[in-house]
């Protein structure tokens, strides 16, 4: 898909709006996210923000481009911050030409822009239900956005590296036929549709 960005950018404003109902006050919710709080989660959404933008300019960089950026009394702000500053890069001429240096995608690797706005549009996609969860609250992703991440998610390798500590997705779970799009895709990363945090 060669405008990919326009499905992330939408991913994002739509987890941007879920980000903007979070009281910074209940940064301590746990999330669908393994062991993470809603403030860890954000954080790392934060941060990835960052770490992709960079990586859109076509350069080598280490990983605390990648580091986790607490989002302290205003979540919604320093959420939206992020999400415009990488869509503003995948947005720049050219940037899907270029290749993205990922440094924590299998070792760290070179792959080219269409595939790594893939990586990110599946993890906003992703990371805004755990957020939305977390609220309990519900998020609507359109069809095509999904139908584009869906196509990411099943690529994603499945196995033993998905059970090493610190794997970016648990084990997938069963998908069940007639599976809404959306639970597809929770599924094939490890999420469980109908988590709660009771």
């Amino acid at each position: 898909m060669t405008n990919i960005q326009e499905p992330d950018a939408r991913a994002l404003r739509i987890t941007e709006a879920v980000v903007g109902r979070v009281d910074p006050g209940r940064l301590d919710l746990p999330t669908p996210c393994g062991t993470w709080t809603l403030g860890e989660l954000l954080a790392h959404m934060t941060g990835q923000n960052h770490g992709f933008a960079t990586a859109a300019g076509g350069e080598l960089h280490g990983r605390e481009e990648w580091r986790d950026r607490p989002v302290g009394d205003d979540p919604a702000g320093a959420f939206a911050a992020s999400a415009a500053e990488v869509t503003a890069a995948f947005a720049q001429e050219g940037a899907l030409e270029r290749e993205f240096w990922l440094p924590e995608v299998r070792g760290g690797k070179w792959f080219p822009g269409v595939v790594a706005v893939g990586f990110h549009l599946v993890d906003y996609v992703v990371h805004g239900w755990d957020v939305a969860a977390s609220l309990g609250v519900g998020i609507t992703f359109d069809e095509e956005l999904l139908a584009a991440a869906l196509v990411v998610a099943e690529q994603v390798p499945t196995g033993a590296v998905r059970e090493r500590e610190g794997s970016a997705f648990a084990p997938a779970l069963e998908v069940p036929a007639g599976s809404e799009v959306l639970d597809r895709i929770l599924r094939v990363l490890g999420r469980d549709p109908h988590w709660t945090a009771d």
